[in-house]
């Protein structure tokens, strides 16, 4: 059995949904062929079930022939034999297919959102990440398996048709046209179905969305008495999903009525026909029993395939959100390879020419911000998060691989994630090796979060739980501090980092970074006189541009910085 996930999942066809289902089942061609196959097997050999019981009757029992009974008891046993192989071989493939596909759907997703980085979450919301990780997935999977299914039951359908031909024209005539018209009902109430789906699954992602939204900002909301109305907005948007889904459930449920009422009705009319035929001495009551086997177990291979039907439509909609997602380019080129990359291995002159800032190789820069917003936007055009004219090491840095640029300049903000695991892979992702241990406490001691370690059970062994929701804010700045600290990078970039810490934690804090990056570049975004007094130069924005520049010290005769750093609300 192929092992999953693959090592190179490929590259699938992303111009439309279903070239990227025909891909994924032109991968999978061996198993989906195989499973075919023994689907075939198994579904034939139970349509010919009845047929050999059948004769059984007739030369068995109603001949009185106990050889030719023995004979065709035989016979059931060896389809059924016959039959137990061929279903578990299907099933066997048929997992192989669905596992493989939805692996590979997972691998596809994962790969393209590393290549997207940090523009996926601007340009796709949580939600649909998490259909597409979760039901997606799984959907694509199901269809592939099904599909599968699906032929086996198309070929059992032709072989008990042109068997009830044989035997009985009429009767054979009936089920040869009554299938097809029964498929052409169901797929027919099935493309209504298909959009309602569409809708609902369009509700479902947005709602999803909001609810992680009201997850992240919950303290905020309680700070500011907003419950009442994020609930009343959320009810809304629930009922509207849970009217999509009823309305889904409507016509699925009126589905599977019909396929339980089609086949029922075909065998109706079938053990009917049949039983006047015999009354009329055309056929004999072992045939007549065969052909009541027949018609009930056409209901079987008869829902696979609206079966089928169904879950690929299904698929097709999530296919659809699929190649959406693994069709975006990223915002940012990659840039060169990494090859003659000729950036010196040291701290270089970092300059944003657009706004003015510049951080000395070495120094500890501070940027006040009259805007919170442009400290933000400042520290990603510094660090190519964004395009921008920013030069490093002489280089621009949409000129250097993105690779080094990542390597080499660190951005640290306070929506920075922590993710379920040991605090210590953590606050330590690459480890390190030798002297890991060591230089990890010495980030967490400069990081004043020594007592935040030693409080939790386990210290740096501790679970931590999604997002570090058991830390309050000022103890995950801390610690955010602490991982940036440890990765050492030549240029680190901080964005109001100590905003949500106690004026004596900051105080240590600030003069601890100060110490702990001697010789390496830092950046600090802040509006703190404690780290504004650490700084060797300090840059004064408005409107995303540096007004003025210089020592805290001396920065403080102007009347807008002192204002906005002494909370002077622009006094003098």
């Amino acid at each position: 059995m192929r092992s999953f996930p693959d090592r190179d999942p490929g590259s699938p066809d992303i111009r439309s949904a279903r070239g990227y289902l025909l891909w994924l089942a032109k991968d999978h061609l061996r198993s989906i062929v195989l499973g075919s196959v023994f689907a075939v097997v198994w579904t034939v050999a139970q349509g010919l079930s009845p047929a050999i019981v059948g004769k059984a009757i007739d030369e068995g029992v109603s001949a009185r022939d106990t050889t030719a009974l023995v004979w065709w008891g035989t016979a059931v046993l060896a389809l059924g034999g016959v039959q137990a192989l061929g279903s578990a071989l299907q099933d066997r493939f048929a997992l192989e297919v669905k596992i493989g596909a939805g692996y590979q759907t997972m691998q596809f997703v994962t790969r393209h959102a590393c290549r997207l980085g940090a523009g996926l979450s601007k340009r796709v919301s949580t939600g649909d990440m998490v259909n597409v990780s979760v039901s997606d997935m799984t959907q694509i999977g199901t269809a592939m398996e099904v599909a599968t299914r699906g032929v086996g039951a198309a070929a059992a359908i032709v072989a008990v048709a042109s068997v009830m031909l044989l035997a009985s024209w009429q009767i054979g005539l009936v089920v040869l046209v009554g299938v097809p018209v029964m498929l052409w009902i169901t797929t027919q109430m099935i493309r209504p179905l298909h959009r309602r789906q569409k809708t609902y699954h369009e509700r479902q992602r947005a709602l999803t969305d909001q609810a992680i939204d009201i997850v992240h900002g919950l303290r905020v909301l309680r700070g500011i008495g907003g419950e009442r109305v994020i609930e009343r907005r959320y009810l809304e948007r629930s009922q509207s999903t849970r009217h999509a889904a009823v309305r889904v459930a409507q016509l699925d449920s009126v589905l599977d009525g019909a396929k339980s009422l089609l086949p029922g009705m075909l065998v109706v009319l079938v053990v009917g026909l049949g039983a006047h035929q015999v009354l009329a001495d055309r056929l004999t009551a072992g045939q007549l029993v065969a052909f009541y086997g027949y018609a009930t177990f056409l209901a079987v291979p008869l829902r696979r395939l609206t079966l089928a039907v169904s879950h690929l439509m299904k698929a097709h909609v999530s296919a659809e959100y699929v190649t959406r997602l693994l069709r975006l380019e990223p915002e940012l080129p990659l840039g060169p390879s990494e090859t003659g990359t000729d950036v010196p291995a040291r701290p270089g002159l970092l300059v944003d020419p657009v706004s003015g800032v510049k951080a000395p190789p070495g120094s500890l820069t501070a940027v006040a911000c009259a805007s919170p917003a442009d400290a933000g936007m400042l520290a990603e055009r510094l660090s190519r998060y964004t395009d921008s004219e920013a030069v490093y090491h002489g280089r621009r840095l949409d000129s250097l691989p993105l690779g080094t640029v990542r390597r080499r300049i660190l951005v640290t903000r306070n929506d920075a994630r922590f993710f379920p695991g040991p605090l210590r892979a953590e606050l330590d992702p690459y480890d390190l090796g030798e002297g890991s241990q060591e230089s990890l406490l010495a980030a967490i001691d400069h990081a004043c979060a020594s007592d935040v370690v030693e409080a939790l059970p386990g210290g740096l062994d501790a679970a931590v739980e999604s997002g570090g929701r058991q830390f309050s804010g000022g103890q995950l700045q801390r610690l955010r501090l602490a991982r940036a600290l440890m990765a050492d990078p030549e240029v680190l970039i901080l964005v109001d980092p100590t905003s949500a810490v106690d004026a004596h934690t900051e105080a240590r804090m600030a003069a601890h970074l100060r110490q702990t990056r001697t010789g390496r570049s830092t950046i600090v975004f802040t509006t703190s006189t404690m780290l504004l007094r650490q700084a060797d130069r300090v840059s004064y924005v408005e409107d995303g541009k540096v007004v003025t520049e210089g020592p805290h010290h001396q920065m403080l005769d102007d009347a807008r910085y002192r204002s906005l750093v002494t909370r002077e609300m622009g006094t003098a």
